[in-house]
């Protein structure tokens, strides 16, 4: 089976590849010939990885899977969410994203928050969903240098170190983004 991850990121594709069984194979959008900006225009995280899963299977033919993330704060009544990327403004830049963020937060006690990762599958005519959440809270400051985004700020539940502080196979294990992807991966195993 073939299926086009819709991403423009490689080593996210590589990740998945990895992960899955030799009968599934990852195409990139850039193998297909998409390579137009694909709109991300809903208002929630769900709204737009189905929005990419849907453009890539309506324009494309393919069965295809996509996916959108946003970080959640409680005292921000669940922002930034699906705006998170572009937070601080259209540069989408993670610095002014986190800065604004912390910012924000200046005088809040509660600082819970939740990184929400959904995949929305298209598979021979059907759609599924799959949804990965990870709790913790948003820090004081700006810790550690690995991974990407918001990691640096956000601390999960029973850890005392940010994302941005665990090796890439730690974080896997408990984010939102792996969560999610451990679903799709074996619901793809019974196909």
């Amino acid at each position: 089976m073939k299926l086009v991850f819709a991403t423009n990121n490689n080593n996210k594709i590589l990740e998945v590849q990895k992960l899955l069984p030799f009968s599934i194979e990852i195409i990139s959008l850039e193998s297909i010939g998409c390579v137009e900006e694909i709109p991300e225009t809903a208002d929630t995280i769900e709204g737009n990885a189905i929005m990419k899963a849907n453009y890539v299977t309506r324009n494309y033919g393919y069965n295809c899977f996509a996916d959108d993330t946003g970080l959640e704060v409680s005292a921000l009544n669940g922002a930034p969410g699906v705006d998170s990327a572009h937070y601080a403004g259209m540069q989408r830049n993670a610095e002014d994203n986190m800065d604004k963020l912390l910012e924000s937060l200046a005088d809040a006690t509660n600082r819970k928050a939740q990184f929400k990762t959904v995949i929305a599958l298209n598979l021979n005519g059907m759609q599924h969903l799959f949804t990965g959440i990870a709790k913790g809270e948003i820090t004081l400051e700006k810790t550690g240098n690995q991974g990407f985004g918001y990691d640096p700020i956000f601390q999960p539940d029973g850890y005392k170190l940010t994302f941005a502080q665990l090796s890439l196979q730690e974080k896997g294990s408990i984010s939102h983004r792996g969560k999610a992807t451990e679903q799709l991966i074996n619901f793809l195993k019974t196909k």
